[in-house]
């Protein structure tokens, strides 16, 4: 396991934790002012949300690249199903597909995806993944041809309803063997997995060439808003330490982006003090 104590290269932010991907929060940085306080500090990268890029992927991908930060990822490919998703088939595949492009334009290494709830007219979750199912193997391929990789991201249970009918790691790893593309893996984000107790075994079998991203936060115990009141890494009851463990004897050696939604505290506060606890904590309890 890698040690982190006196080295956060390794540390991405996802600006999900200046409260930058909901409208209303957050100081309102700019992508260039993001990318100018990270590379400063010396972090290894940083993954944007889609409302902040607008038109200018390639130039924000570029800046990134010259200030010495990979663009780690992209948040995120549309809801492929449930209440929240465009509505209609084709409505969502070009969607997906505006989405690869501008992971492309951004040279971002993955792409996340949060696939959406139950189905409206079904029941439970088995109708709901066959039709991610389905449509992961129509956009795949136009991925791959792009050079992006897509990373799906199994949510905790309780968005099982409306945000994702991918409630497990285990179920993330058999859509990707149901889909079997080689750009189509897995993130591992320790508020949605923290309690699976499967999850090692799970780790395992998806093995490091389809792990794509791991993602740091905390649960608190507490926790008064499920969506938007995450804990900062060391505030919560997820052995964060231990769940990288896990995830670097699978094979995973990438970069660790903190991903904390806090509208009540975090997104309170001046953004350069929130990246400064970014790194003391990385460095002490991830």
């Amino acid at each position: 396991m890698r040690d982190f104590s006196n080295d956060h290269s390794a540390l991405a932010l996802n600006t999900a934790t200046l409260g930058h991907n909901v409208e209303g929060f957050g100081a309102g940085w700019s992508p260039e002012q993001v990318i100018d306080s990270c590379a400063a500090r010396g972090f290894g990268g940083v993954v944007f949300w889609r409302r902040e890029i607008g038109s200018n992927a390639a130039s924000i991908g570029r800046r990134a690249r010259e200030a010495g930060l990979s663009v780690t990822g992209l948040c995120r490919a549309p809801f492929l199903v449930g209440p929240l998703a465009p509505v209609g088939r084709q409505a969502v595949l070009d969607d997906f597909r505006s989405a690869v492009d501008m992971a492309a334009d951004l040279t971002a290494e993955v792409l996340t995806i949060v696939v959406g709830g139950v189905e409206p007219g079904t029941k439970g979750m088995a109708e709901s993944l066959k039709i991610v199912a389905d449509r992961l193997s129509d956009v795949c391929g136009y991925a791959e041809t792009a050079g992006v990789k897509l990373a799906l991201e199994p949510l905790h249970p309780v968005y099982g309803g409306d945000r994702s009918c991918l409630v497990t790691l285990r179920d993330a790893v058999s859509l990707c063997d149901v889909v079997a593309a080689p750009n189509l893996g897995v993130a591992i984000d320790v508020y949605h997995v923290w309690w699976d107790t499967e999850l090692a075994a799970q780790l395992e079998r998806a093995g490091g060439n389809r792990i794509f991203g791991f993602h740091l936060c905390d649960w608190l115990a507490e926790t008064k808003d499920v969506l938007l009141d995450r804990g900062m890494m060391g505030d919560g009851v997820a052995d964060i330490r231990g769940i990288r463990g896990a995830v670097e004897a699978a094979g995973y050696g990438g970069l660790c982006e903190v991903e904390v939604f806090s509208k009540d505290n975090w997104w309170k506060r001046d953004p350069n003090d929130v990246l400064d606890v970014l790194v003391d904590r990385f460095r002490a309890v991830c």
